[in-house]
């Protein structure tokens, strides 16, 4: 199935962890990417991504055409290194900083029958990158 969505992974606990990253058009899908590579996270998928399940556990990649590749707004489309696939641990939802709550509570979304946590980010914001880290990092960690 491809979704209109990107992939980054990030090294933590040991193994390498995805996040999906949706939102609409103009969200600030792409832009959060850029920031979070050069923070050490690795492309996966910008834009759209192949997503499969094996062994009940979520994955995607980047179709084919558009492997090792980055939209810039204003810039065009970049060379990106990363990696082909990733497991995808969490979804990171981009939207308006005014649709966020101080203290949320903890949400889950299903794709493709694989329940992940979610995590509502305005994307555009500049402490974006370190929020979505964190928020990986502490997956299953109670507050």
């Amino acid at each position: 199935m491809i979704h209109h969505a990107g992939v980054l992974a990030l090294r933590t606990a040991g193994d390498w962890r995805g996040v999906l990253i949706e939102g609409p058009s103009g969200s600030g899908k792409s832009d959060l990417a850029l920031r979070a590579l050069d923070s050490g996270w690795l492309l996966i998928s910008d834009d759209r991504t192949l997503l499969w399940t094996c062994d009940g556990r979520l994955y995607g990649r980047a179709p084919d055409t558009l492997a090792g590749l980055i939209e810039a707004r204003g810039v065009g489309v970049l060379p990106a290194s990363g990696r082909a696939y990733a497991r995808i641990h969490m979804i990171a939802r981009c939207v308006g900083a005014e649709a966020l709550d101080r203290l949320p509570n903890d949400e889950t979304e299903v794709r493709l029958g694989v329940s992940l946590p979610l995590l509502r980010l305005a994307a555009l914001e500049a402490s974006a990158p370190a929020k979505l880290s964190r928020a990986l990092t502490h997956l299953g960690v109670r507050r």
